[in-house]
């Protein structure tokens, strides 16, 4: 069952959580992705806070975001 308000795209990129005043920074993938949030797939969730900015590789745009849910190495964000 599809809880999300909007449908999102697959996709297959790079990008970097960003947090402790952008002095953390963790790799990730982006794995799908709306104009209201996305999957980032990870080595591990633990120590990732509930809000952090997401850096998109490519355009380097940087996103605020909050964490909606996680598994073992994926989270789900939602978009400030």
């Amino acid at each position: 069952m599809e809880r999300r308000r909007r449908a999102r795209v697959r996709t297959l990129k790079s990008a970097h959580i960003l947090f402790n005043q952008h002095r953390s920074v963790i790799d990730c993938t982006v794995r799908n992705l709306s104009p209201g949030g996305a999957c980032l797939v990870v080595e591990s969730a633990l120590g990732i806070p509930e809000r952090f900015d997401v850096m998109f590789d490519g355009d380097k745009s940087i996103r605020s975001c909050r964490m909606v849910w996680h598994k073992e190495k994926q989270i789900g964000v939602e978009f400030a």
